[in-house]
């Protein structure tokens, strides 16, 4: 059967959907989409139904005010719906600074003076004739005596709707998105409603316990409230994405994200790596290597990274704390616990100079126990660089030291046991896993200076196990 060919006012063309629509339905054949917009919706990853209904809007307007222009008074918000009687640039000594001066009229023939400076623009836009609603500060105008609004945000209302759908725009809780190409806010919102109007309730796919429990909405009123929201909402909750229905789908969001994580995680826990043997001969390098007593701190979280080490899986943890707390000399007696097994360890560091400063921390602490440290970054010579090669791919060096340059395809490691990343948050994800590769599945230990607080660390490195120096 060939889909019907319809169009929708000066909208593109769009192909019919097939009954019934659903949250799988390619979008281009929402009702006034077509193939034109359906490309620049695609700029904005939106490509099916459900993906429309999950472009929020970025803020809100309360125009709710509505009122004919006899009855504005200076100072208020207010909302006007009139017919454009003349517009066009102010007079000639004014055109430099592009001022746009339009004036409008509704139906109690009393007139508002609107003004856009740098508007030369809106010559094309904003024409005689044409029913247009706007949304601004009420000001008197000491020099025409008229009422005015500078810079009032409008919409041209062209006609293409019905009564329902001319209502979305004013007199109302205003959702308003970011543009995608030509497509404007209020063809969102005419998308959106049409969508709405048109698709059956889904399933909430969140566990009603877990609705229940946190008081939550369903995930259909949600949706529907986000993007028109009922009137008695707070604009502030709405503008700091704090209102019942947002919280809602925040929460989803990272309820879905910490699900994925902790299935990453319990995925990694029966993945076979290396466990590290604490021996007697480990301990006691760890205190020829120490050049002081270590804090309570220190003790317990080496304690928790040495336990980790020690499992038959790859360790994944972070290790957080202030800058002076002690994060490089635990990550050293890690080393040590991975050097003493037999394995290499890669310190991986985001600049040349935090690089530089790690090599020669590492050198003068392993200076006692005889191990070789190497730096490799982007600055080394040719020459260095091919004998620090050499010397990683032998298990010449049992550790090495480096910016970006030991993430480069030719750097090997002959038995790379543990790989400590330096400001976590400065490299990506692809970048990490670039060095574990390096090894057969070595232990990971991240560090951060960067306070996190803990909910916040759990969320964006839900992955990993964290570890605090306090």
């Amino acid at each position: 059967m060939v889909a019907e060919i319809r169009c929708d006012g000066v909208a593109a063309c769009s192909q019919a959907a097939p009954d019934p629509v659903d949250l799988s339905t390619p979008v281009k054949y929402v009702k006034g989409v077509g193939p034109a917009r359906a490309a620049m919706l695609e700029t904005k990853g939106i490509l099916t139904v459900e993906d429309l209904l999950g472009y929020p809007p970025f803020r809100y307007e309360d125009r709710t005010n509505t009122k004919p222009i006899d009855q504005l008074a200076p100072g208020e918000m207010a909302t006007v719906v009139a017919e454009v009687r003349s517009a066009g640039l102010a007079g000639f000594k004014r055109r430099n600074l592009g001022l746009f001066e339009a004036s409008f009229s509704d139906v109690s023939r009393a007139t508002l003076l609107a003004k856009w400076f740098h508007g030369g623009y809106l010559a094309d836009v904003i024409q005689p004739g044409q029913k247009v609603a706007l949304y601004g500060k009420v000001e008197f105008d000491s020099y025409t005596g008229e009422l005015s609004m500078l810079h009032p945000e409008f919409e041209i209302l062209s006609g293409e709707e019905d009564d329902a759908e001319s209502s979305l725009h004013v007199g109302r809780l205003v959702p308003i998105y970011e543009a995608a190409g030509k497509i404007t806010a209020r063809v969102f919102r005419r998308l959106v409603h049409r969508v709405l109007e048109s698709i059956n309730p889904v399933d909430d796919p969140l566990p009603a316990h877990i609705r229940d429990g946190l008081k939550l909405t369903d995930r259909w009123t949600a949706t529907r409230e986000i993007h028109f929201p009922p009137a008695e909402n707070d604009l502030r909750l709405l503008n700091g994405f704090r209102s019942p229905a947002q919280f809602r789908l925040i929460f989803e969001e990272f309820f879905w994200l910490e699900c994925g994580l902790a299935l990453k995680r319990s995925k990694a826990r029966r993945q076979a790596g290396i466990a590290f043997v604490l021996s007697d001969r480990v301990r006691e390098r760890i205190k020829l290597m120490l050049p002081f007593k270590p804090t309570g701190a220190q003790k317990r979280v080496l304690g928790e990274i040495a336990r980790d080490m020690a499992e038959p899986h790859p360790m994944n943890r972070l290790l957080q704390g202030d800058v002076g707390s002690g994060k490089t000399l635990v990550a050293a007696e890690a080393a040590i616990v991975a050097i003493e097994n037999g394995y290499q360890v890669a310190v991986l560091a985001p600049t040349e100079i935090l690089a530089a400063q790690h090599f020669f921390y590492f050198k003068s602490l392993f200076a006692k126990l005889g191990y070789v440290v190497v730096l490799l970054t982007g600055s080394s010579t040719a020459r260095e660089k091919t004998q620090i090669k050499k010397l990683l791919a032998e298990g010449l060096a049992p550790v090495a030291v480096g910016t970006h340059a030991l993430l480069e395809e030719d750097v090997e490691f002959k038995r790379l046991g543990l790989a400590i990343v330096d400001e976590q948050h400065r490299f990506g994800v692809m970048q990490r896993l670039r060095l574990m590769r390096k090894g057969v599945y070595p232990d990971v230990l991240v560090m951060t200076a960067t306070p996190i607080p803990r909910t916040l660390a759990l969320t964006i490195y839900g992955d990993l196990d964290t570890s605090i120096l306090d």
